[in-house]
Protein backbone atom coordinates (compact mmCIF):
# COMPACT_ATOMS: atom_id res chain seq x y z
CA UNK A 1 0.00 0.00 0.00
CA UNK A 2 1.62 3.29 -0.75
CA UNK A 3 2.02 6.03 1.76
CA UNK A 4 -0.35 9.40 2.13
CA UNK A 5 1.61 12.20 0.29
CA UNK A 6 3.32 13.87 3.31
CA UNK A 7 3.23 17.62 4.20
CA UNK A 8 6.36 17.88 3.24
CA UNK A 9 9.70 16.82 1.58
CA UNK A 10 12.61 18.71 2.08
CA UNK A 11 13.94 19.97 -1.74
CA UNK A 12 16.85 18.33 -3.11
CA UNK A 13 19.94 20.44 -3.79
CA UNK A 14 22.94 20.95 -6.00
CA UNK A 15 26.16 20.81 -4.79
CA UNK A 16 28.43 23.87 -6.10
CA UNK A 17 31.68 22.81 -8.69
CA UNK A 18 34.11 24.64 -10.66
CA UNK A 19 34.56 22.16 -12.92
CA UNK A 20 32.98 22.02 -16.44
CA UNK A 21 32.26 18.66 -17.83
CA UNK A 22 29.94 16.56 -20.10
CA UNK A 23 29.04 12.71 -20.45
CA UNK A 24 26.44 10.31 -21.21
CA UNK A 25 25.24 9.70 -17.64
CA UNK A 26 24.93 13.21 -16.64
CA UNK A 27 22.17 15.53 -18.28
CA UNK A 28 22.04 19.66 -18.35
CA UNK A 29 19.51 21.86 -17.85
CA UNK A 30 19.78 26.10 -17.28
CA UNK A 31 19.84 27.37 -13.54
CA UNK A 32 16.88 29.49 -13.78
CA UNK A 33 16.97 32.75 -11.53
CA UNK A 34 14.44 32.90 -8.38
CA UNK A 35 12.67 31.22 -5.42
CA UNK A 36 12.71 27.32 -5.24
CA UNK A 37 9.13 26.46 -5.18
CA UNK A 38 7.45 22.69 -4.07
CA UNK A 39 4.27 22.19 -4.87
CA UNK A 40 1.62 19.70 -3.25
CA UNK A 41 -1.32 18.77 -4.76
CA UNK A 42 -4.18 17.49 -3.01
CA UNK A 43 -7.38 16.78 -4.78
CA UNK A 44 -8.53 20.90 -5.34
CA UNK A 45 -6.10 22.22 -2.72
CA UNK A 46 -2.54 23.06 -3.83
CA UNK A 47 -0.04 24.73 -1.23
CA UNK A 48 3.23 26.39 -2.35
CA UNK A 49 6.51 26.55 -0.35
CA UNK A 50 9.70 27.87 -0.25
CA UNK A 51 12.90 25.62 0.05
CA UNK A 52 12.57 26.38 3.39
CA UNK A 53 9.35 25.70 4.10
CA UNK A 54 7.80 29.24 4.21
CA UNK A 55 4.34 29.17 2.35
CA UNK A 56 4.09 31.46 -0.93
CA UNK A 57 0.89 33.61 -2.05
CA UNK A 58 1.00 32.61 -5.75
CA UNK A 59 -2.56 32.67 -6.89
CA UNK A 60 -2.15 32.26 -10.56
CA UNK A 61 0.59 29.24 -10.28
CA UNK A 62 -1.63 27.61 -7.77
CA UNK A 63 -4.51 28.09 -9.96
CA UNK A 64 -2.73 26.24 -13.08
CA UNK A 65 -1.94 23.29 -11.08
CA UNK A 66 -5.32 22.82 -9.38
CA UNK A 67 -6.40 22.00 -13.27
CA UNK A 68 -3.73 19.24 -13.62
CA UNK A 69 -5.03 15.73 -14.43
CA UNK A 70 -3.87 14.34 -11.27
CA UNK A 71 -5.78 14.06 -7.86
CA UNK A 72 -2.23 14.62 -5.61
CA UNK A 73 1.24 15.78 -7.39
CA UNK A 74 4.14 17.36 -5.49
CA UNK A 75 6.21 19.43 -7.70
CA UNK A 76 9.90 20.77 -7.66
CA UNK A 77 10.99 24.26 -9.39
CA UNK A 78 12.31 27.34 -9.40
CA UNK A 79 9.40 30.43 -9.50
CA UNK A 80 11.36 33.74 -11.70
CA UNK A 81 11.44 36.74 -9.47
CA UNK A 82 8.77 38.01 -10.80
CA UNK A 83 6.82 35.53 -10.27
CA UNK A 84 5.26 34.83 -13.69
CA UNK A 85 5.90 31.71 -14.44
CA UNK A 86 7.55 28.40 -12.24
CA UNK A 87 9.96 26.40 -14.18
CA UNK A 88 9.15 23.10 -13.00
CA UNK A 89 11.91 20.52 -13.00
CA UNK A 90 11.28 17.30 -10.82
CA UNK A 91 8.11 15.47 -10.37
CA UNK A 92 7.94 13.56 -7.26
CA UNK A 93 4.42 12.62 -6.44
CA UNK A 94 1.78 11.64 -8.86
CA UNK A 95 -1.30 10.15 -7.56
CA UNK A 96 -0.32 7.05 -5.48
CA UNK A 97 3.08 6.72 -6.82
CA UNK A 98 5.60 8.24 -4.79
CA UNK A 99 8.39 9.05 -7.22
CA UNK A 100 11.35 9.58 -5.34
CA UNK A 101 13.21 6.45 -5.53
CA UNK A 102 12.85 6.08 -8.77
CA UNK A 103 15.91 7.32 -11.40
CA UNK A 104 15.95 11.13 -12.55
CA UNK A 105 14.78 9.89 -16.47
CA UNK A 106 11.86 7.62 -14.93
CA UNK A 107 10.81 10.86 -12.97
CA UNK A 108 11.23 13.13 -16.08
CA UNK A 109 9.55 11.32 -18.05
CA UNK A 110 6.35 10.97 -15.69
CA UNK A 111 6.83 14.64 -15.74
CA UNK A 112 7.11 14.85 -19.43
CA UNK A 113 3.07 13.32 -19.35
CA UNK A 114 1.77 16.14 -17.36
CA UNK A 115 0.02 19.18 -19.63
CA UNK A 116 1.87 21.76 -18.52
CA UNK A 117 0.57 25.39 -19.27
CA UNK A 118 1.54 28.82 -18.88
CA UNK A 119 2.54 30.16 -16.09
CA UNK A 120 4.01 26.59 -15.66
CA UNK A 121 6.95 25.75 -17.97
CA UNK A 122 8.43 22.22 -18.31
CA UNK A 123 11.97 22.85 -17.61
CA UNK A 124 13.49 20.63 -20.57
CA UNK A 125 17.18 18.63 -21.18
CA UNK A 126 19.13 20.83 -22.90
CA UNK A 127 20.29 19.51 -26.38
CA UNK A 128 23.71 17.77 -27.07
CA UNK A 129 26.59 19.99 -26.82
CA UNK A 130 30.39 20.43 -26.39
CA UNK A 131 29.81 22.80 -23.52
CA UNK A 132 26.80 23.60 -21.82
CA UNK A 133 28.51 26.19 -19.97
CA UNK A 134 29.22 28.28 -22.44
CA UNK A 135 25.83 28.76 -23.74
CA UNK A 136 24.90 29.80 -20.44
CA UNK A 137 27.64 32.74 -20.68
CA UNK A 138 26.51 33.69 -23.89
CA UNK A 139 22.76 34.16 -23.03
CA UNK A 140 23.35 35.38 -20.20
CA UNK A 141 22.28 32.46 -17.46
CA UNK A 142 22.82 32.48 -14.13
CA UNK A 143 24.39 28.69 -14.56
CA UNK A 144 23.55 25.20 -15.54
CA UNK A 145 22.74 22.06 -13.82
CA UNK A 146 24.17 19.06 -14.25
CA UNK A 147 22.38 15.81 -13.12
CA UNK A 148 23.13 12.22 -13.26
CA UNK A 149 20.51 10.92 -14.86
CA UNK A 150 20.43 7.23 -12.61
CA UNK A 151 19.86 9.92 -9.64
CA UNK A 152 17.15 9.23 -7.00
CA UNK A 153 15.90 12.38 -5.34
CA UNK A 154 17.78 12.88 -2.10
CA UNK A 155 16.78 14.91 0.89
CA UNK A 156 19.79 16.76 1.20
CA UNK A 157 22.62 18.74 -0.59
CA UNK A 158 23.75 15.60 -3.13
CA UNK A 159 26.94 15.56 -5.57
CA UNK A 160 24.52 13.56 -8.42
CA UNK A 161 23.66 17.38 -8.76
CA UNK A 162 26.11 19.86 -9.75
CA UNK A 163 25.49 23.38 -9.92
CA UNK A 164 28.08 25.70 -12.57
CA UNK A 165 27.24 28.81 -11.74
CA UNK A 166 28.71 31.58 -14.42
CA UNK A 167 27.75 34.26 -12.23
CA UNK A 168 28.10 34.69 -8.79
CA UNK A 169 24.98 35.57 -6.56
CA UNK A 170 24.16 36.92 -3.18
CA UNK A 171 21.23 37.47 -0.69
CA UNK A 172 21.88 41.50 0.27
CA UNK A 173 20.30 43.52 2.74
CA UNK A 174 19.10 46.84 1.86
CA UNK A 175 20.38 49.94 3.81
CA UNK A 176 19.36 52.72 1.48
CA UNK A 177 19.01 54.12 -2.11
CA UNK A 178 20.10 57.15 -4.14
CA UNK A 179 17.70 59.55 -5.85
CA UNK A 180 17.21 59.07 -9.50
CA UNK A 181 18.90 61.17 -11.93
CA UNK A 182 17.77 62.27 -15.86
CA UNK A 183 14.64 60.37 -16.90
CA UNK A 184 15.09 57.45 -14.82
CA UNK A 185 11.42 56.81 -11.68
CA UNK A 186 11.54 55.48 -8.49
CA UNK A 187 15.38 55.85 -7.36
CA UNK A 188 18.43 55.66 -8.40
CA UNK A 189 20.74 52.55 -6.89
CA UNK A 190 20.42 50.49 -3.62
CA UNK A 191 22.69 50.83 -1.31
CA UNK A 192 23.01 47.07 -0.22
CA UNK A 193 24.87 44.66 2.40
CA UNK A 194 25.60 41.95 4.28
CA UNK A 195 25.57 40.95 8.26
CA UNK A 196 29.30 39.99 9.84
CA UNK A 197 30.32 37.77 12.32
CA UNK A 198 29.47 40.08 15.03
CA UNK A 199 26.23 40.96 13.61
CA UNK A 200 27.28 44.38 12.26
CA UNK A 201 25.83 45.87 8.74
CA UNK A 202 28.73 46.01 6.13
CA UNK A 203 27.97 47.78 3.14
CA UNK A 204 28.65 45.95 0.19
CA UNK A 205 27.91 48.79 -2.70
CA UNK A 206 25.74 49.98 -5.23
CA UNK A 207 23.20 48.30 -7.09
CA UNK A 208 22.00 50.04 -9.94
CA UNK A 209 20.88 48.10 -12.80
CA UNK A 210 18.35 45.23 -13.36
CA UNK A 211 15.26 47.20 -12.94
CA UNK A 212 12.17 48.47 -14.57
CA UNK A 213 10.13 51.29 -14.37
CA UNK A 214 7.79 49.32 -12.34
CA UNK A 215 10.25 47.80 -10.47
CA UNK A 216 11.79 51.21 -9.46
CA UNK A 217 8.19 52.26 -8.33
CA UNK A 218 7.54 49.48 -6.76
CA UNK A 219 10.76 49.67 -4.22
CA UNK A 220 10.62 52.86 -4.09
CA UNK A 221 7.08 52.83 -2.27
CA UNK A 222 8.53 49.92 -0.33
CA UNK A 223 11.49 51.29 0.71
CA UNK A 224 9.84 55.08 1.60
CA UNK A 225 7.62 52.99 4.08
CA UNK A 226 10.72 51.91 6.04
CA UNK A 227 12.49 55.22 6.11
CA UNK A 228 15.03 56.28 8.97
CA UNK A 229 17.16 59.50 9.61
CA UNK A 230 20.44 57.92 9.93
CA UNK A 231 22.56 55.03 8.23
CA UNK A 232 21.95 51.33 9.08
CA UNK A 233 25.60 50.69 8.27
CA UNK A 234 28.18 49.74 10.61
CA UNK A 235 31.15 49.39 8.80
CA UNK A 236 30.37 51.21 5.58
CA UNK A 237 33.83 52.14 3.29
CA UNK A 238 33.25 54.15 0.51
CA UNK A 239 29.13 54.92 1.27
CA UNK A 240 27.77 57.35 -0.82
CA UNK A 241 26.62 60.44 1.27
CA UNK A 242 25.04 62.97 -1.36
CA UNK A 243 21.07 62.58 -2.52
CA UNK A 244 20.82 59.35 -0.26
CA UNK A 245 18.21 58.06 1.79
CA UNK A 246 18.63 55.41 4.23
CA UNK A 247 15.95 52.86 5.45
CA UNK A 248 15.19 50.43 8.23
CA UNK A 249 17.33 47.25 7.18
CA UNK A 250 14.76 44.58 6.13
CA UNK A 251 14.55 44.22 2.23
CA UNK A 252 16.44 41.52 1.24
CA UNK A 253 17.16 41.47 -2.54
CA UNK A 254 19.38 38.78 -4.59
CA UNK A 255 21.95 40.62 -6.52
CA UNK A 256 24.33 38.53 -9.43
CA UNK A 257 27.67 40.15 -9.80
CA UNK A 258 31.04 39.08 -11.29
CA UNK A 259 33.36 38.94 -7.96
CA UNK A 260 34.34 40.71 -4.90
CA UNK A 261 37.29 43.24 -5.23
CA UNK A 262 39.81 43.85 -3.27
CA UNK A 263 37.69 46.18 -0.90
CA UNK A 264 35.16 43.55 -0.42
CA UNK A 265 32.82 45.59 -2.79
CA UNK A 266 30.47 44.16 -5.58
CA UNK A 267 32.46 44.24 -9.19
CA UNK A 268 29.29 44.84 -11.95
CA UNK A 269 26.18 43.95 -9.61
CA UNK A 270 22.55 43.36 -11.12
CA UNK A 271 18.91 42.85 -9.19
CA UNK A 272 18.15 39.41 -9.58
CA UNK A 273 14.65 40.36 -7.78
CA UNK A 274 13.99 40.82 -4.18
CA UNK A 275 13.74 37.90 -1.92
CA UNK A 276 10.26 37.72 0.19
CA UNK A 277 11.30 34.16 1.67
CA UNK A 278 14.34 34.86 3.42
CA UNK A 279 14.83 37.15 6.86
CA UNK A 280 17.22 40.36 6.75
CA UNK A 281 18.76 39.00 9.69
CA UNK A 282 20.19 35.86 8.11
CA UNK A 283 22.18 37.83 5.51
CA UNK A 284 25.50 37.00 5.51
CA UNK A 285 28.45 37.16 2.60
CA UNK A 286 28.13 34.11 1.42
CA UNK A 287 31.86 31.78 0.57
Amino acid sequence: MTAPLPDWLVPMAATLTQERFTGPEWTFERKYDGIRLIAFKRGAEVQLFSRNHLPQHVPHVAAAIAKLPAHQLVLDGELDWDQREYHVFDLLWRDDMDLRARPLDVRRAELARLPLSPPLERVTELPPEAEPWERARRERWEGVIAKRRDSVYEHRRSKAWLKMKIEASQELVVGGFTDPEGKRVGLGALLVGYHDPEGRLVFAGKVGTGFDDALLRSLRSRLDALARPTSPFQIATGLPRLRVHWVEPELVVQVGFMEWTGNNKLRHPRLIGVREDKAAREVVRET
